[in-house]
């Protein structure tokens, strides 16, 4: 009995660990090659109410972590979602076609990021910069 208990107690540890794992960092649907798909970087500005110049670097725009980004097919079916790092970034490995990169909104910024097209072609990743607005005038 203790060895069922103990095995149990095995098991429910590793499913709990996978879930965290799985929770944390960058995330994505993998459907495709590895070095085919789309990548970016969700960040946030403005940060500083008034713009200088020179442009002070506190006042650059900040890296938007946990923004949930869905990849749409030319149908607009969803066909990947990614939710960014702590430094903002993401990636989502698909294959070659026409995609629309679709932020959703993120809670404490006012604006969220406009949708954008996208095209993939084999071996290549495809760069879209997504830019939320905090509000901040």
């Amino acid at each position: 009995m203790a060895r069922v208990h103990s095995s149990r107690t095995v098991i429910a540890g590793l499913a709990i660990a996978l879930v965290i794992i799985g929770c944390t960092g960058p995330s994505a649907t993998f459907t495709g090659e590895p070095n085919t798909g789309i990548r970016g970087v969700a960040t946030a500005g403005p940060v500083c109410p008034v713009v200088r110049n020179p442009p002070d670097p506190s006042c650059a725009p900040r890296p938007v972590a946990g923004a949930t980004i869905v990849i749409r097919d030319g149908s607009g079916t969803q066909v990947a979602v990614a939710i960014s790092g702590a430094d903002g970034s993401y990636f989502v490995s698909l294959p070659p076609g026409d995609y629309v990169v679709d932020p959703q909104p993120v809670q404490g910024l006012l604006g969220t990021a406009a949708q954008q097209p996208a095209t993939v072609a084999s071996g290549t990743i495809t760069e879209v910069q997504l830019d939320y607005d905090t509000g901040i005038r």
